[in-house]
């Protein structure tokens, strides 16, 4: 059956193969990225490309419009865009926190938020966490900001996941190990990661489609390394 799909954070690594594979396999997608370029580069059908910071209430209500008038629902909602910094805590201004915070929390909210009117009780709402926002788990120097925002979300997963477990969606979030991406160069330079990004989106993809079947309110770790 095919699905209607929100994917953000898809212009590079998880996220644009999440949208290709969806896309491949013939389901509908809205991808939002700040950045458009590799979107549009894929050239696809099923996919609709959306300019969009997810914490900014203004743009995301125009993907909202868009999805009124061209779908009647939504089946999954994948939060997986998200604002990385690394750096000595003492030298970190607040303003570089809130940064981080208004795209790996405020957005996640806002996008929630604003998509839930399209999710029904087969909803899937997918939120990607980090294991750096685990708690007990291995912690690293200079992700004060990054780590503790990842761990925001797993508590507001908890939450409304509770709040609409009567009605739906489902509500889940995946906390992602070392995965080779942009991003994991910028943290840890040199580390090789036991997974691709081709291979975790393929795993997220399945998780996303049947994963609400069997969790509702559940953190997944998805690692096998550390970090």
């Amino acid at each position: 059956m095919k699905k209607n799909v929100v994917i953000a954070g898809s212009s590079r690594g998880i996220g644009l193969e999440l949208v290709r594979q969806f896309a491949a396999e013939g389901h509908q997608v809205v991808a939002l990225s700040r950045n458009t370029e590799p979107l549009k580069e894929l050239d696809l059908p099923q996919v609709r490309t959306m300019s969009c910071d997810i914490a900014d209430e203004k743009a995301v209500k125009e993907v909202k419009k868009h999805i009124k008038f061209n779908w009647d629902s939504i089946d999954i909602l994948i939060n997986n865009a998200g604002k990385f910094l690394k750096q000595d805590f003492h030298k970190t201004k607040l303003q570089e926190v809130k940064a981080v915070y208004d795209t790996n929390v405020f957005g996640v909210i806002n996008l929630t938020h604003q998509l839930l009117p399209f999710m029904g009780e087969k909803g899937h709402v997918v939120t990607i966490s980090s294991m750096g926002g685990v708690q007990g788990s291995v912690k690293f120097p200079g992700l004060a900001a990054y780590s503790s925002s990842k761990a925001a979300v797993i508590t507001l997963t908890e939450l409304l996941a509770e709040e609409y477990k009567e009605k739906g969606p489902a509500f889940n979030v995946l906390a992602l190990g070392a995965v080779q991406t942009e991003m994991l160069e910028e943290a840890f330079p040199g580390v090789q990661a036991p997974n691709s990004a081709e291979e975790m989106a393929t795993y997220i993809k399945g998780f996303a489609e049947t994963g609400n079947s069997f969790y509702n309110g559940k953190l997944l770790q998805v690692s096998s390394s550390t970090p």
